[in-house]
């Protein structure tokens, strides 16, 4: 009779080692499911990234651009001044 407690007490075990592995289990799958979001997260972000890169590039070089014809447009308004007062002057 001493194996009946024995064996009950046995089962109860079972039943608790049983029950936390299927708790781990769903715990990695879980874990796995929550990593490849973040992963997939992560490269939405890194390309995100990359093309905002390419357009701060891009506007760069426009303002770049900008400020050459600036330079272009008020050397030639200088000239047109400068010879607009050699003919009020000459």
């Amino acid at each position: 009779m001493s194996t009946t407690p024995s064996t009950a007490s046995d089962a109860i075990s079972l039943d608790a080692l049983e029950e936390r592995i299927r708790q781990t289990v769903e715990l990695v799958a879980r874990l796995r499911q929550e990593k490849q979001a973040a992963l997939a997260e992560r490269d939405a972000a890194l390309r995100e990234a990359a093309q905002q890169k390419q357009r701060a590039d891009k506007l760069a070089e426009e303002l770049e651009a900008l400020r050459e014809e600036r330079r272009q447009v008020r050397a030639r308004i200088e000239k047109l001044l400068g010879q607009i007062d050699a003919l009020a002057n000459g």
